[in-house]
């Protein structure tokens, strides 16, 4: 069973940065596809930045259109673990933000071929 641990996110300033990192545990495959999605208060999870991996090596990777630039989505295959690094925020980019790893169809934005999430982690940005 894949079980996911996300940390880092918090509050910042428009124009400041965050960064989250999740680590993976019982995920095995050496074909990764994992990501990160966010769900403002009333509003749809929507990805945010994917990333698939085969054997450490990236062979995807995309990203909102809103965050293009501004984000970097990166993983360490040897920790499992997957990265955001989220520069240039702005108060629109505040929402829960989840790690997760993909279960079925191909690595994609679309949020249904992702079965195994983590628990969220907060990102406040003030303007």
């Amino acid at each position: 069973q894949v079980q996911l641990v996300e940390s880092g996110g918090g509050s910042a300033q428009a124009g400041g940065s965050l960064s989250l990192s999740c680590a993976a545990s019982g995920y095995t495959t050496s074909r990764k596809c994992m990501g990160w999605f966010r769900q403002p208060p009333g509003k749809e999870r929507e990805a945010v930045a994917i990333i698939g991996t085969n054997w450490g090596s990236t062979y995807y990777a995309d990203y909102a259109d809103s965050v293009k630039g501004r984000f970097t989505i990166s993983q360490d295959n040897a920790k499992n673990t997957v990265y955001l690094q989220m520069n240039s925020l702005q108060p629109e980019d505040s929402a829960m933000y989840y790690c997760a790893v993909r279960s079925t169809g191909p690595c994609g934005r679309n949020t249904r071929n992702f079965g195994y999430w983590g628990q969220g982690t907060q990102v406040t940005v003030s303007s």
